[in-house]
């Protein structure tokens, strides 16, 4: 259980000078719910006694009561190197309530020089003003959730958003000095190889910094799952994954951009999502807003999920925690594993035991692994490996 004062183990500071602190900010509001997504997120009218208009100032206090709490346990202060605002659809806030948060941010903790600031947006969901009032208020990066250019996809997943708008967008983003981030996702019942490479050339022809590129997973508890049950759509083939996995990289790598995590790919290594990559690297990061997770020092927790009881609890000034956990060096290491073997990076070789180096040699012998770079003391996956990356993480754990 986590304590109501939100207090943190002593452990939590060891080493925290050595990492990045970074922040999550959980907008749980969508005006329309996806079929596919099992995202902590709500439409209006699932929601009782809880509003958009209300929410920013419970974030706040969320923001001020993680500074209170970090300091109170000891952890130096250290100012923010990423915010990510996602959801749900953060824009249907408008930009005055995330700039209000963005700068409560500050006023708690700083920023450094370079920090990162990303906001999710739908290409419905934003206007060429809203754009630039979100840089005006520190905003550096936006993201957008594309999905595809194919509108008999966008359906089947229902999104709302027309692909004819994309372009206007995606030039607004440009306009307002923002860099860009475009999110797809392929594997949809329905969708063709020939379809996804449309989606793929189209995004590409749009010159983003960075493109993200995820296999649709069908979630139980889902529409989508449960027409999948019913026999209304077929469910997602794992070879016609493989090949879309492939057909993207092959057009990514072509047209300039290079892999540095398994479904992301960037421009320049300036590219990268740094906040994502401190989710992949273990570094620290507080979780605010409905059904956040937190990480500090290897010790994790996750908020309420309801708003309504997140607003109550943040009401009563306590923490909005559900529960936490304290991970053993063992639990560390394996997430070490399945992490890092999804990175270019790699993995230090040195980090796999003695009973599991064997199948490294093996790996390369089938083409799963750099030959080169474990020579040179990394585990990195080749293309057929990043196809197989969780299996080779759980071999290795």
């Amino acid at each position: 259980m986590a304590p109501p004062d939100g207090l943190l183990p002593s452990s939590a500071s060891e080493g925290s000078k050595s990492r990045n602190l970074g922040l999550y900010i959980h907008v749980p509001f969508c005006a329309v719910r996806c079929g596919y997504c099992d995202f902590n997120t709500y439409t209006a009218t699932e929601l009782e006694g809880v509003s958009q208009a209300s929410y920013p100032a419970q974030a706040n206090a969320e923001i001020r009561f993680a500074r209170r709490v970090l300091e109170a346990s000891g952890i130096p202060s250290r100012p923010l190197s990423t915010v990510f605002v996602g959801g749900g659809t953060p824009t249907l806030l408008g930009p005055e309530p995330l700039a209000a948060m963005l700068q409560q941010a500050r006023e708690s903790f700083g920023f450094d020089d370079a920090a990162e600031i990303t906001v999710e947006a739908n290409p419905d969901s934003v206007s060429a003003e809203d754009l630039h009032a979100l840089k005006t208020a520190g905003v550096t990066r936006v993201s957008f959730g594309v999905q595809s250019s194919d509108p008999s996809v966008l359906k089947t997943l229902d999104r709302t958003h027309n692909p004819e708008r994309v372009p206007d967008v995606v030039q607004w983003a440009k306009d307002a000095g923002l860099e860009l981030s475009l999110d797809l996702i392929y594997g949809t019942p329905g969708e063709t190889l020939e379809s996804w490479e449309a989606t793929l050339t189209s995004a590409l022809d749009l010159a983003p910094d960075h493109i993200s590129a995820y296999a649709l997973i069908v979630e139980k508890g889902t529409a989508l799952a449960a027409r999948i049950s019913r026999g209304e759509l077929a469910m997602p083939d794992d070879d016609l994954h493989a090949e879309m996995y492939t057909l993207a990289d092959e057009l990514v790598d072509q047209a300039g951009y290079s892999w540095y995590e398994v479904s992301n790919w960037a421009r320049t290594p300036e590219h990268h999502s740094r906040h994502n990559h401190s989710y992949w690297t273990s570094q620290d990061w507080w979780g605010i807003g409905p059904g956040a997770h937190s990480h500090v020092g290897g010790t994790r927790w996750w908020n309420v999920k309801h708003p309504s009881a997140y607003a109550s609890r943040m009401a009563q000034g306590v923490s909005p925690a559900l529960a936490r956990e304290v991970l053993s060096e063992q639990a560390i290491q394996m997430e070490r594993l399945l992490l890092g073997i999804r990175l270019a990076e790699g993995l230090d070789a040195t980090l796999i035991s003695a009973e599991h180096r064997p199948l490294l040699a093996e790996w390369v012998s089938r083409g799963l692994l750099d030959g080169a770079a474990l020579l040179a003391g990394r585990v990195i996956p080749t293309l057929h490996g990043r196809l197989v990356a969780d299996f080779l993480a759980r071999e290795l754990t």
